[in-house]
């Protein structure tokens, strides 16, 4: 069984976590799952980035995003070359690390930062 590394966040998972998961599920779901209370303001529909999370390693192992994907990771606070949407990325058989970033583009446009 695969396994996600969850860097620690100030205010998501402080403590960091490692999370047991079956492979096919995607890791916003995974997170949610687990108490771990990522925004996803379009409910997992691949229309916001409020789930935007960094993948630091495992990267590869993942489905590849698809064009919309792409698009709107492009609106995204802090992209890298390592950013998914959460919702869109289907986790394999490969261990993953993932930094959730501090900000999303909600709460930067409502002045949380």
């Amino acid at each position: 069984m695969p396994q996600i590394v969850i860097l620690p966040h100030a205010k998501l998972c402080p403590e960091g976590a490692v999370i047991e998961t079956e492979a096919g599920k995607s890791v916003c779901d995974v997170l949610l799952e687990n108490d771990i209370h990522i925004e996803h303001a379009c409910e997992k529909s691949c229309a916001c980035t409020t789930c935007h999370v960094l993948v630091r390693e495992g990267f590869d192992s993942m489905n590849e995003a698809t064009e919309t994907e792409e698009d709107l990771l492009d609106k995204a606070w802090g992209l890298e070359a390592c950013s998914r949407l959460s919702c869109q990325s289907i986790v394999a058989d490969a261990d993953l690390v993932i930094e959730i970033p501090k900000y999303t583009i909600n709460h930067a446009s409502e002045g949380g930062h």
